[in-house]
């Protein structure tokens, strides 16, 4: 009988630390602006002008087009 609560007894300890378990942030500021907004360092594409969403959405669909389509890689290879 002892052993069942010392067990239940540790059942819930163990929840209850589990539900103090703090947020895991990468620190700093969170961002709550749109993507094409832009960044305020030098990791910026060339050319790219931040604020404009068209300019966005076009880089997007030539990068995915040229830059990561395995398809159109390997059959520009051939």
């Amino acid at each position: 009988m002892r052993v069942r609560v010392l067990a239940l007894i540790a059942c819930a300890v163990s929840l209850l630390i589990a539900c103090g378990d703090k947020p895991q942030t990468m620190g700093g500021s969170s961002s709550d602006t749109a993507a094409y907004q832009g960044v305020a360092n030098s990791f910026a594409a060339p050319g790219w002008k931040a604020g404009d969403k068209a300019n966005w959405e076009q880089s997007l669909k030539a990068r995915a087009l040229y830059g990561q389509n395995e398809y159109s890689r390997s059959a520009a290879s051939k």
